[in-house]
């Protein structure tokens, strides 16, 4: 058995309930993800099933080190081909957090060195050391080296390998986006997190790129979201073809083939809209999500119960909040109007827009999207 760490800022309790679907009755959320064991089945299970987590590690060692000489000891016992062929290559992100050894760069030259000594041939990216993050904190995907980061805090030090590779939210699919394309895994997240039962109906009358429709439509139709895509994983020597494939017969036999679950995707962007319906053909669902162009105000969503899922704009300029509130207080009147016994969830990042919907919400979890921090919000329509 393994230990491994899901990365999901602020997904951490979704995170959890989806690997306890999956079987893995350890999982324990901790700040800024989850950790659970496993073997190799379930490594590659969670990559290919998880629908809100960021990216997946393997815990390679943990150990105190206080000193380069036993941070250089420790570093040659690790087993580096395991996760590298010769002549392969490596990056390592490092973090240094009140430790004597407070030099990332010099920690990273350590580990590159015992990697040398193990495997090869292997190269060590340039950008060795505290890699470069998004605004949503996660690591940036452009190189195609292995990832290992090393964390010393309090002169612990963790190294750990990336098993996922790109980040788990590049499902394949999506290639046309709007102006601010919302995240697969946040998309997810909503919806997992509005409660939807997969059954009523679901509505967002602000689709954009439409990841919200096509990721309630993936789950109505339990189709995988790691189905298309490949996996760090892959690349390593121990890589067992044969379990990967296994567990995709198995997910195929799970998924449905078709749902007559109601599911509406609009935007007044043409553009967008025909982005949406190529993303919908791409992951197989484009015939399960009704995709339109037309404004908030023709809204006209089935006879409830449903829900309204939706990531709204957030006004974070100077000088959009008043248009803005406009916009929210249409969807708020709209909503009452024509949505009696629905469930409102959408984004938020500014209360006093919350207001002028003048719904009553509650949080459901707070995270990032876009490097801004945002809270989904839930609530009755009455």
């Amino acid at each position: 058995m393994r230990m491994f760490a899901v990365s999901a800022p602020g997904l951490e309790n979704i995170v959890t309930s989806e690997l306890h679907r999956i079987g893995n009755s350890d999982a324990m959320p901790v700040e800024g993800g989850v950790n659970f064991s496993g073997d190799l089945a379930g490594l590659y299970r969670a990559n290919l099933s998880l629908r809100t987590a960021s990216r997946i590690v393997v815990r390679v060692d943990e150990f105190h080190a206080d000193s380069f000489h036993e941070l250089e000891r420790r570093a040659k016992r690790i087993r580096w081909d395991e996760y590298l062929h010769p002549g392969s290559r490596a990056q390592f992100r490092v973090t240094c957090r009140k430790s004597r050894l407070y030099h990332s760069d010099a920690v990273a030259q350590r580990f590159s060195e015992a990697v040398a000594k193990r495997v090869k041939g292997v190269a060590v990216s340039a950008a060795a050391s505290e890699a470069v993050e998004n605004g949503d904190g996660e690591l940036s995907e452009s190189s195609p080296a292995q990832l290992f980061t090393v964390r010393l805090a309090h002169d612990n030090c963790v190294v750990s390998v990336d098993s996922s590779g790109a980040l788990l939210h590049r499902r394949g699919y999506r290639q046309a986006t709007g102006k601010a394309p919302l995240r697969e895994t946040l998309a997810a997240a909503m919806v997992i997190g509005s409660g939807w039962d997969s059954r009523s109906p679901l509505v967002d009358p602000m689709c954009g790129s439409g990841s919200i429709a096509i990721e309630a439509a993936l789950i109505a139709r339990r189709i995988a979201p790691g189905m298309r895509r490949s996996f760090s994983f892959q690349d390593w020597p121990n890589y067992d073809s044969a379990i990967l494939e296994y567990l995709k017969r198995e997910a195929a036999e799970l998924a449905i083939l078709g749902s007559n679950v109601v599911i509406m995707a609009s935007d007044r962007d043409d553009g967008v809209i025909k982005s949406a319906r190529s993303n919908a053909e791409r992951a197989g669902v484009l015939e399960n999500i009704q995709i339109e162009t037309k404004p908030i105000s023709a809204m006209r969503p089935p006879h409830g119960p449903g829900w309204i899922v939706t990531n709204p704009p957030y006004g974070v300029r100077v000088g959009d909040r008043g248009p803005l509130r406009n916009l929210y207080a249409q969807l708020g009147n709209i909503a009452r109007e024509r949505a009696k016994g629905y469930t409102i969830a959408l984004l938020s990042a500014d209360v006093m827009l919350e207001a002028s919907l003048r719904l009553s919400l509650a949080e459901v979890f707070r995270t990032r999207n876009g490097g801004i921090p945002v809270r989904l919000m839930k609530g009755p329509i009455l």
